[in-house]
């Protein structure tokens, strides 16, 4: 990171701790809640899903609309991984789902603490290989945009925080995938930090100190505010947000099992018809063609 003096404006939160204050306030950021972004987007593509018939259920299809799917993935990385920056400790600010820009793109975590400023790009790629390479990700053998990506999210948010907190700084990308299978490591990337999720906490904390906590308190003041990101996002949050998504989470869950026993059930099926039928008939001919041959 680099630091060129403090200029700070406004309000100074005291400790990172008065982040918690501010989150009692509808303008601060400190506010929202992790993955808010993508489950609204979740469900605004699930609005047009017509409810599932009694025997689609029978049969376990699932309620997600095919365009949803990749939001629910999502939904899922983000909430983990806002568990997992929940444990920093008081010296850090997370935040979460920061709207930035004049659109709906949003940067899935934005922390800030002694270590640095950190931009966290969220991916889940549920049993999947990641290979990485200095200047690929690939996810299966394909190619991603992950990097190329998370360069693009922290250079805005270190322009934004810059003129923000009247001081030059620079944040740090870093891409925390969640539930692959396996990572290999041919290249780092000198520039973006990659790694398993579980990784993350312990990672940060292990940085060394870049920032007083001078400094910290006042980009922390900037990053809260959210004109620094956004002219005019809207902040508002449904408080069913989350009972939704879980609800949602249930009917997936129980969908999958279905087919599950289905698929269970009809290899059974097959099992037991080969062993009535097949095998008797297979039994027959081989008898009958030993007894020709005699």
């Amino acid at each position: 990171m680099h630091f060129r003096g403090v200029a700070g404006k406004g309000r100074l939160i005291h400790s990172v701790e008065s982040a918690d204050v501010l989150a009692s306030q509808p303008e601060a950021l400190a506010a929202r809640p992790a993955a808010y972004s993508v489950i609204a987007e979740l469900f605004r593509v699930q609005a047009d899903v017509v409810p599932r018939t009694a025997l689609r259920q029978i049969f376990g299809v699932s309620p997600l609309h095919a365009d949803s799917e990749s939001w629910f993935s999502g939904a899922h990385g983000e909430l983990k991984v806002g568990e997992l920056l929940s444990h920093l400790g008081p010296e850090w600010l997370v935040l979460h789902a920061v709207p930035v820009g004049a659109g709906e793109s949003d940067i899935d975590h934005v922390v800030v603490g002694p270590g640095g400023v950190f931009t966290v790009n969220t991916k889940r790629h549920r049993n999947k290989k990641i290979w990485v390479g200095e200047r690929m990700l690939l996810v299966n053998g394909q190619k991603t945009d992950h990097l190329r990506n998370s360069r693009h999210e922290a250079k805005r948010a270190s322009k934004l925080l810059s003129v923000a907190a009247g001081c030059a700084l620079e944040a740090h990308p870093v891409i925390a995938i969640v539930d692959a299978a396996s990572f290999t490591f041919k290249q780092r990337p000198k520039d973006v930090s990659i790694m398993d999720a579980r990784r993350l906490p312990r990672w940060l904390k292990n940085r060394p100190p870049v920032l007083s906590a001078k400094t910290v308190r006042c980009i922390s003041t900037a990053a809260v505010t959210p004109r620094t990101w956004h002219p005019s996002a809207d902040l508002a949050i449904d408080p069913t947000y989350l009972d939704r998504f879980r609800a949602l989470s249930n009917e997936v869950r129980a969908a999958r099992t279905v087919r599950l026993l289905w698929a269970a059930a009809l290899t059974v099926g097959i099992a037991v018809a080969a062993f009535v039928y097949v095998i008797p008939a297979v039994t027959a001919l081989i008898v009958a063609a030993i007894s020709g041959a005699s």
